[in-house]
């Protein structure tokens, strides 16, 4: 739980780490956006009219805000768990980034993502207790298996809800906002604060990442963000909150897993989950061996836009990030009643 006695450091500190985030990002990807489009690193956007050219990815602005503001707090506070999560994320970013630049097989992130949950581990950056919503369970061996399943996992998570404009960046900012309350509960000082500057960059992102994108994320944006955030709740013993959180993403990844039946990257499978109308609106795929995803569950009941799909998938984020509330609440009354 947060010393309040702690106090102005806090919120003085809180402060610094929101707004580097915030600004760096902010301030960098118009610079990073007009950058690649003179390297030519762009992407058609399939779902607009005329498929326009936009620059991907907008990864390293976003870990350049993250790890600016990350220093800025271990020099604060000499804290090493701060330091076990900036490698961790900038870990996954080398490994998102590398897949931006050249398609790898499916496997190729899973795997190497392992590495990123390594600094978690060397720096002791976690507990001996998995805590669930009714107590905690000691697994001091087991637990260092589920970080190396934890990081690989919600990396990948993150990643396959990157489907449309804002998608991602709007999913993240919603999801994140319970796992910060829980970690201001169960978790401690250093790991809250460590975790701001992932929301603050985020926010700073989504202005350029929403409908219509002026910038696509890519894969080293989004393992930024998955990986940020599963070590950001392991750190801050708020784990099973952030699974209830991101259940969205996590249906997701399960249907395509479940129906393509093997690790695969999204860009190699040839049964597309949706098909664009001349009005260019998303419809269902009525091919048999199209993949199962969220959004194809969604455009169940008639075509969409892609602005009205990211909406649903933003409401669904938000009832989710609402059960994990609920959980912290159940949680947060069970342990007083424990300790009482």
């Amino acid at each position: 739980m947060l010393d309040l006695s702690f106090g102005n450091n806090i919120l003085i500190y809180g402060v610094i780490a929101s707004a580097i985030s915030f600004l760096v990002t902010l301030i960098a990807t118009p610079k990073m956006i007009s950058s690649l489009i003179a390297q030519g690193s762009v992407v058609q956007d399939y779902h607009k009219p005329g498929r326009p050219n936009v620059p991907r990815p907008a990864g390293p602005v976003l870990l350049g805000g993250i790890v600016a503001s990350e220093i800025v707090l271990y020099l604060l506070t000499l804290n090493m768990t701060i330091m076990a999560i900036t490698l961790s994320t900038v870990i996954a970013f080398i490994v998102g980034f590398i897949d931006d630049r050249k398609v790898l097989p499916g496997w190729f992130k899973p795997v190497a993502l392992i590495a990123a949950a390594m600094p978690l581990i060397i720096f002791q950056a976690h507990g001996t207790h998995l805590n669930l919503i009714f107590g905690n369970v000691f697994i001091p061996l087991l637990y260092i298996l589920l970080i190396l399943a934890i990081i690989p996992i919600v990396g990948n998570t993150i990643n396959s809800i990157d489907v449309l404009n804002g998608v991602v960046t709007g999913f993240v900012i919603i999801t994140i906002m319970p796992l910060l309350v829980s970690i201001a509960i169960f978790g401690d000082n250093e790991v809250f604060l460590a975790a701001l500057p992932l929301l603050f960059g985020t926010i700073a992102l989504y202005g350029y990442h929403k409908f219509p994108s002026k910038i696509f994320v890519g894969d080293s944006g989004t393992l930024v963000m998955g990986s940020m955030y599963g070590a950001v709740a392991i750190a801050g013993n708020s784990e099973i909150i952030g699974v209830i959180a991101l259940l969205p993403a996590v249906m997701n990844s399960f249907l395509f897993l479940s129906s393509v039946k093997k690790i695969v990257e999204h860009r190699q499978v040839r049964q597309r989950p949706t098909i664009m109308g001349t009005d260019f609106k998303l419809a269902a795929s009525q091919e048999k061996n199209a993949p199962i995803t969220l959004v194809r569950l969604i455009l169940a009941n008639g075509p969409l836009s892609e602005k009205e799909i990211g909406y649903y998938i933003f409401k669904l984020a938000l009832f989710s990030s609402a059960l994990a509330f609920i959980s912290i609440f159940i949680q947060y009354h069970f342990l007083l009643g424990v300790y009482r």
